[in-house]
């Protein structure tokens, strides 16, 4: 009964967005660069290819499958095309609302964070971590405390593996992240392939993810060790306007928005607009909102504002929504080819994805 009163709940509260979106341009939802349908308080009321080789290209994208499951089996090359890389992206949207009891009723959340820890171990000195490898299979990157719940993602990206499985695991966790930004209607992310499935010797160490009982500088130190600037950091802090916190994940708990599976610069304009204080609680030590007391932020969320640098960006992200997914775009396409091994070139080989309701 519960469930199905979540279910309901869900469904009536998206019913302004989502339906409207199959019958209209995501454009039409912009007022000004502000999307005025999400961050209020809600009103009262397999085949039998098997992989060979760890998806190793032997060049232009292709990979190397044995069709057959014996002794007899004869290796196969597949060469894959923009077509076969969005049936992978369809096939991973169909499924992220197919368990409403998830969270928010979406897996979209963590897929993002799957791509997002898989891609932000780089290290541009030793050119090590990255999203290229896949590694968080292994211990101990699976076991490190920044990933704790990410067998969720990494569980539901199984079957689509098994279905598809001449794609590499390390491109699968990309792909899957870039559907769940354009899913939950963020902007367009453009997607280049190429990446291998490495082994457990390859794991980076633990410590490279941020830590969110830090202020502004942990985060310069974690986010410039990978390349990126003041105003790259605070545009990649908007993907918090997705998913919540976890007290059997993180410790900490509470989503930052009002729509944790609808993307827009809600978390900046929150973070300006509301008054925060210091959550009572027997947990570490996180921001609730004064209004309501249902929303949270962390150290490192209120380093945005409480930073003089970080601050200004912070401030144009919440006026202009359209310059926040302008950046968030960008910013996350740099992300997610972090230590990946591209062909020369191959920058001008990315492809961008149709969403369901774009086909």
């Amino acid at each position: 009964m519960a469930s199905a009163s979540r279910q309901f709940v869900r469904a009536a509260t998206r019913a302004s967005t989502r339906s409207a979106f199959s019958v209209a341009p995501r454009q039409a939802f912009h007022q000004n660069g502000r999307r005025y349908y999400s961050s209020e308080p809600a009103q009262k009321s397999s085949n039998l290819w098997l992989y060979l080789t760890g998806a190793a290209a032997v060049g232009g994208g292709a990979y190397f499958f044995l069709n057959g499951s014996n002794a007899s089996a004869t290796p196969k090359v597949f060469s894959p095309t923009k077509e076969d890389y969005q049936k992978v992206y369809d096939a991973i949207a169909d499924r992220l609302e197919e368990d409403g009891d998830y969270d928010d009723g979406s897996f979209g959340p963590v897929l993002l964070r799957l791509a997002w820890h898989a891609s932000g171990t780089f290290d541009k000195n030793t050119g090590t971590g990255g999203s290229n490898g896949a590694t968080m299979r292994f211990h101990p990157e699976s076991g490190h405390g920044a990933n704790a719940g990410l067998i969720a993602a990494r569980d539901f990206l199984e079957p689509i593996k098994a279905k598809f499985p001449w794609i590499t695991y390390a491109d699968l966790w990309i792909l899957g992240g870039v559907c769940a930004i354009q899913e939950m209607q963020g902007p367009a992310i453009p997607f280049r392939p190429g990446r291998s499935d490495l082994a457990a010797n390859s794991c980076p160490p633990e410590g490279r993810l941020p830590d969110a009982s830090q202020g502004g500088d942990h985060l310069r130190n974690i986010f410039y060790r990978m390349g990126f600037n003041d105003r790259e950091i605070v545009a990649l802090s908007g993907g918090h306007a997705l998913g919540r916190c976890h007290t059997t994940r993180s410790g900490y708990s509470g989503p930052w928005t009002f729509s944790p599976t609808i993307l827009t610069n809600d978390f900046f304009r929150l973070l300006i607009e509301e008054k925060w204080q210091w959550k009572k609680w027997n947990g570490p030590a996180q921001y609730e909102d004064k209004t309501t007391k249902s929303l949270m932020m962390l150290p490192t969320d209120m380093a945005l504002v409480l930073d003089k640098k970080f601050k200004p960006f912070t401030e144009l992200y919440a006026k202009d929504n359209d310059a926040f997914f302008k950046d968030f775009s960008n910013v996350m396409v740099r992300l997610f080819e972090l230590g990946v091994p591209f062909a020369e070139g191959s920058e001008n080989s990315r492809w961008t994805m149709k969403t369901k309701w774009d086909q």
